[in-house]
């Protein structure tokens, strides 16, 4: 089944927020913000913006009718900077204006007297002075100090890991209504229904119930929507709660990467111990994390890091340190992977420089660690693994002995051409780590022509997630895809939603929608039951007619559901789901967090032009755990574009603050993606099926988040390349691996004498 956007998409008729007809007397936003990443506020001066033709109002923190806070996890974050700023684009001032056009250019008439402040951007500098975010928090798995006695090998090191700009293709944007009853309708462009919610009622002071949040899709997210939403839905609902007429303000790209936070950048020190037949026996490693000024996300972030800190390998003495570090920089956030690819860097790098030291490849150290069924992570979680099948199905099918014979052969016969290999495990557990956000519920309506309409808290951001409810729907229900609609996201009609995030949402929404629909066919059966005077466990639904004792009847879809109204029986369903099993006691570290875990195998080979610094990424050729997928088409979909936007952060996607603060990648001319040109020139994927129940939606499993880990290869790859032009060659792990990056390590000689 394809996906049931491609068609609008493709015309263009699809709505995004920037595409609702807009209401007379609409007000349009524009904010003034902080070019100084620290320093206290001496005074703020309005008056010659106030004097504009069309402006209408501006606010500060002193309009604000509730509280000053938009702080999810921890309420550290103010909405409108007060008496200091504490980071570059913090928001001071909102103009709302008769048109874009007059808020943008009154916004250029406000100036501010700042006193400037020590600026940190380092996380390291911050944790040295006591700034962080949260208490640090520590995994420990075995006994790590006893355990380096009986190791053969031990190596230290550090790795590092940049930020990343998500680069939706939508900015963050909303539309706030004035609503009867003093209530707000809002249009927001989020991840997170109900945090946007939730954010609004707590700066507005208006009660939750008198806040809807609607969201018909979003163009991207990847997480920096989850949270990061919230500001300018929260502005926009001030400015409509204020002047009682509805207020839109959609980003400029520019606006948008100066003013939003991005993937937690990362430095690391590690140790890592292994035995004389190469068994990693034990690991350590301390994470300082780059949170920003605020907290966001990155305390949920620092504990996937520790959950996904030995990726897919069994170790069995673990000590896994992470530290939250508040600097001066926007709050980072949610990105794609939520802290996962960061800790698995890390615990790669240490394999590739133990393999390095030791004379080996470190695809010997990899294998012979590979997670097996019953082995325990440092949280506590015994695995069901298919680390091992992923693994050697890559192996075999992608004929990896003879594609190094092919590369050994290549690099033999060119001396400014090098291609480069890795292999690239992945393990990655599906289920919000906080336990409490893993439930759902759908609204199921049948109408009385035999129509139906779902609601759910799925988010449809491009990832497919409305296909899969609707396929759900029409399996358990028999009938076609015609015949049902997947509405727009809406707190009214689904409350406290969890957001579309960490892989769950197709898992979380689709269990509700399948309980929904399973409890208004048992209704229909038993109407059909009483009408053909059978039982009901003699009766079933197949493409919209009506069987009992596997005999057709002449009782139809749309005849059984006009009967089932006639009898005052309703067609209308609320399901619930909430993952069981699962559990956490993070008093202990313990506990059993995720529904399951998606493991898979990439084989990356690179080409690096040795003069140059240049590299083309020849093939990713992977073997990913689908379970037993739902829809073929859209996951592999998912595959690509999340290896795809993996091998960008470890590549060219390079986020560059000054010591002031400033984002100097502050545009798509200093901020590179991959294009078409980029991309690896063959993607080749192969399913790895399995049957066995593991509590996703239809034994199918997430391909959301994992496939971004595959792009970790990439850079293990051109360093392997680097590595066959100049052995002496020992490059920092310091990702991403930008061309500069790549000649310079190419010839460390005299990268040196230059440096000196």
């Amino acid at each position: 089944m394809k996906n049931i956007d491609s068609y609008s998409h493709t015309r263009g008729e699809s709505v995004y927020l920037d595409d609702i007809p807009v209401v007379q007397g609409t007000l349009y936003a524009a904010c003034f913000d902080s070019q100084i990443a620290h320093g206290s506020i001496e005074h703020v001066d309005i008056t010659e913006a106030e004097k504009m033709v069309g402006v209408v109002r501006i606010l500060t923190y002193k309009d604000i009718t509730g509280q000053n806070q938009i702080g999810g996890i921890i309420p550290d974050e103010p909405l409108f900077a007060e008496h200091h700023v504490h980071f570059c684009g913090m928001p001071i001032a909102l103009v709302l204006a008769e048109s874009d056009e007059i808020a943008r250019k009154a916004v250029k008439k406000i100036s501010v007297q700042i006193t400037p402040l020590p600026i940190i951007t380092n996380p390291r500098e911050a944790f040295a002075k006591g700034s962080l975010t949260i208490p640090s928090r520590k995994f420990v798995l075995g006994n790590t100090e006893d355990a380096w006695k009986q190791c053969a090998y031990i190596f230290e090191g550090v790795a590092n890991t940049n930020g990343q700009e998500h680069l939706y293709i939508e900015t963050q944007g909303a539309y706030a209504l004035p609503a009867e009853q003093g209530g707000l309708k809002i249009y927001s462009s989020t991840q997170g229904p109900t945090a946007v919610q939730r954010a609004v009622s707590k700066v507005t002071g208006l009660p939750m119930h008198q806040i809807e949040i609607d969201v018909t899709r979003l163009g991207g997210g990847f997480g920096g929507k989850e949270d990061q939403a919230n500001t300018w839905a929260a502005l926009c609902a001030l400015g409509a709660l204020v002047t009682k007429r509805p207020v839109k303000y959609s980003l400029h790209r520019m606006e948008d990467m100066r003013m939003t936070g991005k993937r937690n950048p990362y430095t690391t020190d590690y140790k890592i111990g292994l035995s004389s037949d190469f068994s990693i026996l034990a690991y350590e490693a301390t994470f300082y994390q780059n949170s920003g000024a605020a907290a966001d996300l990155s305390p949920a972030i620092l504990e996937r890091t520790l959950f996904h800190c030995t990726n897919s390998y069994y170790i069995p003495n673990v000590t896994a340190t992470a530290i939250s570090c508040k600097t001066h920089l926007p709050p980072n956030t949610a990105f794609r992977g939520f802290g996962g690819p960061q800790g698995m860097f890390v615990i790669e790098a240490a394999i590739v420089q133990a393999a390095e030291k030791l004379g080996v490849d470190a695809k010997i150290i990899q294998s012979k660690n590979l997670l097996q069924t019953g082995n325990e992570l440092p949280y506590g979680q015994k695995v069901v693994s298919e680390a091992i099948p992923c693994w050697e199905k890559a192996v075999k099918t992608y004929q990896l002995a003879e594609l190094e014979a092919q590369i050994n052969q290549f690099n033999n016969n060119n001396k400014w051409l090098k291609k480069g290999l890795s292999l690239m495990p992945i393990c990655f557990g599906i289920s919000f780590t906080n336990t409490l956000m893993n439930q759902a519920r759908a609204l199921v309506h049948i109408y009385t022509d035999g129509s139906i309409v779902i609601s759910t808290g799925a988010v449809e951001m491009g990832q497919g997630v409305n296909t899969k409810i609707l396929q759900v729907a029409a399996h358990i229900l028999s009938v076609s895809t015609s015949r049902i609609k997947v509405n727009s996201t809406n707190t009214y009609r689904i409350a406290n939603t969890s957001p579309s995030a960490a892989s769950a949402t197709a898992d979380l929404n689709g269990r509700a929608t399948q309980i929904a629909c399973e409890a208004l066919l048992d209704r229909l059966k038993n109407v059909a039951a009483t009408e053909l005077n059978v039982l009901p466990e003699t009766i079933t639904i197949l493409n919209e007619i009506v069987y009992a004792n596997g005999e057709p009847t002449d009782l139809s879809w749309e005849k059984l559901v006009i009967t089932t109204h006639n009898k005052r029986i309703s067609l209308s369903e609320h399901g619930h789901y909430a993952t069981p099993e699962i559990h956490f006691d993070k008093t202990k570290e313990k506990g059993h967090p995720f529904a399951y875990h998606v493991y898979g195998t990439a084989i990356t080979t690179v080409t690096l032009d040795c003069l140059r610094g240049t590299y083309t990424i020849d093939a990713v050729q992977l073997v990913h755990d689908f379970g037993t997928s739902m829809n073929p088409l859209i996951d592999r979909g998912q595959i690509e574009g999340g290896l795809v936007q993996g091998i960008g952060w470890m590549t060219m996607e390079e986020v560059v603050y000054d010591a002031a603060g400033k984002l100097r990648s502050n545009a798509l001319s200093t901020y590179k993606v991959p294009d078409i040109y980029s991309v690896p020139s063959v993607i080749d994927i192969t399913f790895l099926e399995t049957v066995q129940d593991n509590l996703a939606i239809f034994k199918s499993k997430a391909v959301g988040e994992p496939p971004l880990m595959y792009g970790i290869g990439t850079y293990f790859a051109i360093r392997n390349a680097i590595r066959s032009f100049n052995p002496a060659s020992c490059p920092a792990f310091d990702a991403p691996f930008t061309p500069e990056k790549v000649l310079l390590a190419l010839y460390p000689e005299k990268a040196n004498a230059y440096n000196q």
